[in-house]
């Protein structure tokens, strides 16, 4: 027996709703959250057409010949980013005529394949083995809206397709429990001789490699307890009575890292010539949901671990993306000193007529309607700038040109006004000596008090 898929009414509308307009296919992604039992998707958006796409269409090429993995692969790892702590890409949906239903198949599975292959790449976690591995191929005729569900086992290259079941539900996520954890990092990533003349990017994917497996190793504390991770989320918890009353529940999460090794391990202390480092500082704001049919307490801990993972990454790698798009040609060789690039901040937007809230990354000078277009580009969502929630606002960090000395990342103003929301900058420093890299600094600063436990 295949996998049971629980879709929310309003994804079911929403590819009703898509005209091929002249096309052959229209394809896109489906996005909700995997459990043992069953899949639910949330949110389906349809993936933006080329440029050259859009000015071939009186020419349209043969069959499935325009459909672009690339293209796709990297639409779904845009709105990966997008996505809280639970939720994931969950396949690909293509909509095409009737006649051409026969000639896609091999192609949606081409494009699960990629889609899955480009999400995961980056990550700094990896599959377990209570992890789903199967992915959903969606195809549906634009004529008769008959729907064809397959998966496809995505630790599998020679997986074949399997039936699934698409069921729709309203009002799948107005109860989704969320969970809320605010995480202070302090991670040092030394440069050796070796390293240093790798890309900044390398070098820091992989000191967050070895930082990811002090999260993954920790302790999470649920509204302040440690729990079973087989017992139920929601135990001991109000529970809703008729059906006109839902009941929203949120846990708030801390997370202890170990401070010492046990008592049947060694410690060894490795001296290497570094030519630099690399320090990231900081807050960070992250948020999780899961599904309200009876959620385990580990699969609570693994979605807030794992956006405590993203975000920390994610914001890494939109700021060398920005870097590389800013980049001089002819500067070859950095000045000596420090320069400071601000990294994006968090923000989070309701999906309508959910608990659910998605979120995206803003620069200091982005503006709220830049915000609003990338939402319509990548998620086909038309959000309310008023619904914008700034998970963390922007500071002025303190700049220093000395080469050998921290500059002072502190603001002297946070402790006078405890009672105000807490505020938080990222900060990329970058130090370099003789022309070569010698260390990059990125800092969260938070003002007002936060209460955290966190360490190493």
């Amino acid at each position: 027996m295949g996998r049971t898929y629980i879709v929310e009414e309003a994804v079911g509308q929403y590819l009703s709703n898509i005209d091929l307009q002249g096309k052959t296919f229209v394809s896109g992604l489906l996005i909700g959250q995997c459990s043992s039992q069953k899949d639910y998707v949330i949110l389906a958006t349809r993936t933006p057409p080329k440029e050259e796409q859009n000015e071939n269409l009186n020419h349209p090429r043969a069959k499935t010949d325009n459909v672009d993995e690339e293209w796709t692969s990297e639409h779904a790892n845009q709105v990966s980013r997008m996505l809280p702590g639970g939720l994931v890409v969950l396949g690909v949906f293509i909509i095409t005529t009737l006649e051409l239903a026969n000639d896609f198949q091999s192609a949606l599975r081409r494009l699960v394949f990629a889609v899955e292959k480009s999400v995961n790449k980056k990550r700094l976690w990896s599959f377990t083995e209570d992890d789903v591995s199967e992915r959903v191929a969606l195809h549906i005729c634009s004529s008769t809206k008959k729907i064809f569900c397959r998966t496809f086992d995505v630790c599998d290259p020679k997986s074949s397709a399997r039936p699934a079941d698409w069921k729709y539900q309203n009002g799948l996520s107005t109860s989704w429990p969320s969970l809320q954890c605010t995480v202070h990092i302090n991670i040092h990533i030394p440069l050796s001789t070796t390293t240093v003349s790798c890309t900044l990017e390398k070098n820091t994917k992989n000191g967050l490699t070895r930082w990811a497996k002090q999260i993954e190793n920790g302790v999470f504390l649920i509204n302040g307890q440690v729990k079973d991770e087989d017992c139920d989320l929601l135990e001991g918890q109000k529970k809703s009575r008729g059906s006109a009353q839902v009941i929203h529940h949120s846990f708030d999460v801390k997370v202890l890292t170990q401070l010492l090794l046990s008592s049947d391990q060694r410690s060894t202390a490795t001296v290497q010539i570094c030519s630099g480092s690399i320090n990231l500082k900081g807050t960070v704001k992250c948020r999780a949901y899961v599904h309200s049919n009876k959620p385990k307490v580990k699969d609570a801990v693994q979605a807030i671990k794992r956006d405590i993972l993203n975000t920390v990454a994610d914001r890494c790698e939109i700021l060398f993306e920005e870097l590389l798009l800013n980049e001089n040609p002819g500067k070859k060789v950095m000045n000596p000193g420090k320069e400071l690039h601000i990294l994006p901040h968090r923000v989070f937007v309701p999906i309508p007529g959910s608990t659910v809230m998605l979120c995206d990354y803003k620069f200091g000078d982005e503006l709220a309607e830049e915000i609003r277009d990338h939402f319509i580009e990548m998620l086909d969502q038309r959000i309310q700038l008023e619904h914008l929630e700034v998970a963390e606002e922007l500071n002025t960090a303190c700049m220093s040109s000395s080469v050998g000395s921290d500059p002072s990342l502190g603001n002297t103003d946070d402790d006078e006004q405890p009672t105000q929301p807490i505020k938080t900058t990222v900060v990329l420093k970058i130090q370099q000596n003789i022309g070569v890299i010698a260390a990059c600094v990125v800092a969260v600063l938070a003002a007002g008090i936060s209460f955290h436990y966190f360490s190493d």
